[in-house]
């Protein structure tokens, strides 16, 4: 099924077009998205066509920061009923924890995780940020927004007590290094290892001023009566942990299973019960960051390789030809267009 977003998610696109001297609607229609809907709390367009319109715009006004430029045009607001829970939520981390819970109100095609135990940064969070559409999408400009869009409410939030000690993006930096260590007042990671905030702990510990528990109540019951609870099974906790922990000792089956405070046996057993297997996910979770990588950034295959947790650059090469009957640098250089199933 094709992931969809709120239309909100797009608010501020026509103000930005119009100062940039382009009109926004010629791509939009192109797009199948019709303006009128941008002002509409309940409407939805998909998000495959929010992403095109993204990097068609970045294109056609020649910025590469188009996705950063955006989110200056937005606030809290963007996340409908969402933004009143969160707001109210009595500390940033169980702000955190609420939009994990309910981001699918959003977007459900738009992933937020938090690893409070395997951060590369000392003393701090990762907060990640991944916009998960089926095959080969390219979502540089839409993760850009994402993570502006994040670290803009992260810093509402928080306040004085909101400091970011680092940033890495889910790509190759599209514009100077330097655009982006200034945007976000913090330095860059070498290497694009998904779009992540690295917050401090006291930054995950503080507390939100003027929270109001009745509040964010009402929000609560208004989600669960018009949404439901898009309860996240067992495949895609175990997807998400694998995204940490790939390359890692940590990526067995065993750890993985410790990770998520289950038994092996039951764990194996949860996974059958949802159709899928645990060695079946761990294929489908590299074939999507031998992708990402590949096409988004210029690590050298020897990394990629150990990375994505292969012995070798070799066996990196024997799985690329496997799973999209392409050489890995046939891939890099645009020379084939991998296939890659939901």
């Amino acid at each position: 099924m094709e992931p969809t977003v709120r239309a909100r998610g797009l608010l501020g696109y026509p103000v930005l077009m119009r100062e940039l001297g382009c009109d926004p609607e010629p791509l939009m229609r192109r797009y199948h998205i019709d303006p009128a809907l941008l002002g509409q709390e309940d409407a939805w367009v998909s998000l495959r066509a929010a992403t095109h319109l993204m990097e068609a715009s970045a294109e056609a006004t020649g910025l590469g920061d188009f996705g950063l430029r955006l989110s200056a045009y937005q606030s809290i607001e963007v996340l409908g009923p969402l933004a009143i829970v969160i707001r109210n939520a009595p500390t940033v981390r169980e702000a955190l924890n609420d939009v994990i819970r309910y981001l699918f109100v959003q977007s459900p095609g738009i992933i937020v995780s938090v690893d409070e135990r395997n951060s590369p940064i000392k003393d701090t969070v990762a907060v990640s940020v991944e916009v998960r559409i089926p095959g080969p999408t390219v979502t540089r400009q839409n993760s850009d927004l994402c993570l502006a869009d994040a670290h803009n409410f992260l810093r509402l939030f928080a306040g004085a007590n909101y400091e970011l000690c680092a940033v890495s993006l889910s790509h190759q930096p599209i514009v100077s290094r330097a655009v982006y260590e200034r945007f976000f007042a913090t330095r860059l990671l070498e290497e694009p290892t998904g779009a992540t905030l690295y917050i401090s702990r006291k930054t995950f510990a503080a507390n939100l001023e003027g929270a109001n528990a009745s509040f964010r109540q009402v929000a609560e019951d208004y989600i669960f009566r018009t949404f439901g609870i898009a309860e996240q099974g067992v495949a895609e906790r175990v997807r998400s942990a694998l995204r940490r922990t790939l390359g890692t000792t940590s990526c067995n089956k065993t750890s993985i299973a410790a990770l998520l405070a289950l038994h092996p046996r039951t764990l194996q057993r949860r996974l059958a019960e949802e159709g899928v297997c645990f060695e079946l996910i761990k294929d489908e979770v590299r074939k999507q960051l031998m992708l990402q990588y590949l096409c988004g950034t210029r690590l050298p295959l020897g990394q990629i390789a150990l990375m994505l947790g292969f012995p070798a650059q070799s066996a990196l090469s024997r799985a690329c030809r496997l799973w999209f009957n392409a050489t890995p640098m046939a891939i890099r250089a645009g020379e084939a267009i991998p296939a890659l199933d939901a």
